[in-house]
């Protein structure tokens, strides 16, 4: 009896603990982020009375039509990619002995012991007119001088898919290990090719993963402005530069505000998609199973 009460006391501990630490730096901040977007720009105290929905209409100006689109392609492009370089990675990786699995994921992992800015910084020496990339492109013929990589599109897709690629393929890893092997066997049996098993069986069963994956690389690469900046310089910009510049240059908190508020509402509306594609990825999982 005594055992059972110190291990509910304990429970309790446990979930005040969370929730308190939930409340406190999640649920309070982002009440604040709210409560501040509707204030009024001060230069003197950042935000000043009266409430006024300006920084909202502001939001949707055309002035940042053209960084939210550009956002969006460069945050879907790094998406496509992190999704064709992982998918096939967490398959083989899902088909490996346990010793071996355990030595590429660690691997993986490794760069993540770096803080992501000095990784960032390396990068930008990687892809400069003097760095790696354009020595072996000079050294084997392909260009006749140094080609400009950094500051570019590409430069910051390279960075962004460099940073992110771990997040698509521990989501894939997951799908894959709860692929049940029984089905592939039952489709050889009935006469499906490799093509027809993965369209048929191991894509749709492994969706779940491939949403989330894309949803947990798609969001952060419309935020990582450090990225924008020190590989984009002024030509590339994303979402999360507007809202720093906003916060940190312009000193115009309560558009920040808003800005990351519209981010949030976004995130919101792509995780119900991701609800709903769930939903029907296993309905439909459910039809095949019935189909078999």
């Amino acid at each position: 009896m005594k055992a059972f009460i110190a291990n509910l006391n304990f429970r309790r501990l446990v979930i005040t603990l969370t929730i308190s630490w939930l409340s406190i730096f999640v649920l309070l901040p982002h009440l604040m982020v709210v409560g501040t977007s509707f204030l009024t720009a001060d230069a003197d105290n950042f935000a000043i009375w009266p409430i006024t929905l300006d920084n909202y209409l502001k939001v949707l100006d055309d002035t940042y039509a053209g960084v939210f689109w550009d956002s969006l392609v460069l945050s879907g492009i790094t998406t496509v990619i992190a999704l064709g370089i992982g998918y096939p990675f967490a398959f083989l990786l899902s088909r490996m002995t346990p010793a071996l699995r355990a030595i590429l994921l660690f691997m993986m992992v490794i760069p993540f012991w770096t803080n992501s800015l000095i990784r960032i910084y390396a990068i930008k020496m990687l892809l400069g007119k003097k760095g790696l990339f354009n020595l072996v492109l000079v050294s084997t013929g392909i260009v006749d001088k140094p080609v400009q990589l950094l500051y570019t599109d590409f430069a910051v897709i390279f960075g962004l898919v460099y940073i992110l690629l771990p997040f698509m393929v521990l989501p894939l890893m997951a799908s894959f290990d709860k692929l049940d092997q029984s089905l592939l066997e039952a489709g050889k049996d009935l006469g499906a090719n490799a093509f027809h098993r993965f369209r048929h069986i191991i894509l749709p069963l492994t969706m779940p993963g491939v949403i989330a994956g894309c949803l947990i690389v798609f969001l952060p690469a419309m935020g990582m402005f450090y990225v924008a900046d020190l590989l984009g310089g002024a030509r590339s910009l994303l979402l999360g530069n507007v809202i720093k510049n906003q916060f940190l240059v312009a000193r115009d908190w309560p558009f920040g505000s808003a800005f990351s508020v519209f981010l949030i509402v976004l995130m919101g509306l792509l995780l119900w998609l991701y609800y709903k594609a769930n939903q029907y990825v296993q309905k439909q999982g459910g039809m095949d199973d019935q189909n078999l």
